[in-house]
């Protein structure tokens, strides 16, 4: 008997590190994990893609390159590290996951594109690669002009810390898009989105924790 694998998904600036640091505090006997790995090799070669430099004008090669980076640093992850726990019964919280590919690189493609993408990326990386599929997605939804504010608060009003994701608002608006597309359409897991902001107003983390326990209650319970 395996365990469940929740993933925590939101855009840049939807809270999901601060999240998932209160959620290690509530939920002690679960793994955690986060993607991509930025101290190993593989996460090396996905920072290189992030910051813009290995470029392609293709959108149909970037989006199923970019993917294979991401992919191949979650595989490794799992071949060398959690696949022990995942089999022996432990319940794993991640942050990012399969999902992020279809939220970050399916927006590259015409709308036209978008099933035959994830076709193939969750056969890549469920079937071909193995990597476990999750039990269920939580998505952190924030607005992009919301999370802009936040993002610029991050980097104290500076665009140079930014990625190439983060620095283009117009991309994190498709991305948002492609997140519900994704909600309604995945075959692997169940997605839940939740609405993080009140009137427009970004609710307290407090609330969002709450909210993020009582679904993941009901998850591990199944």
């Amino acid at each position: 008997m395996h365990g469940h694998i929740i993933i925590i998904e939101g855009l840049d600036g939807s809270g999901k590190s601060t999240q998932l640091s209160l959620l290690k505090d509530s939920y002690a006997e679960c793994r955690f994990l986060t993607f991509p790995n930025y101290a190993s090799q593989s996460g090396e070669i996905v920072q290189e893609y992030l910051n813009g430099r290995i470029p392609d004008t293709d959108p149909m090669h970037s989006a199923c390159s970019a993917s294979s980076f991401y992919a191949i640093d979650r595989y490794i992850s799992y071949r060398k590290d959690w696949i022990v726990d995942y089999a022996a019964g432990r319940d794993l919280i991640s942050a990012r996951y399969t999902t992020s590919n279809v939220v970050y690189q399916m927006t590259k493609l015409d709308r036209a594109d978008w099933d035959a993408f994830c076709t193939w990326l969750y056969d890549y990386e469920y079937r071909k690669l193995g990597i476990p599929e999750p039990d269920a997605v939580l998505f952190l939804d924030v607005p992009v002009d919301v999370s802009q504010k936040l993002l610029e608060e991050r980097y104290a009003g500076s665009s140079q810390g930014k990625d190439i994701h983060e620095s283009a608002p117009d991309y994190l608006r498709q991305c948002r898009e492609a997140a519900f597309y994704a909600a309604s359409h995945d075959p692997c897991a169940a997605w839940q989105i939740l609405d993080c902001c009140e009137n427009g107003v970004l609710r307290s983390v407090e609330s969002i924790h709450a909210e993020l326990c009582d679904r993941i209650d009901e998850i591990l319970a199944k």
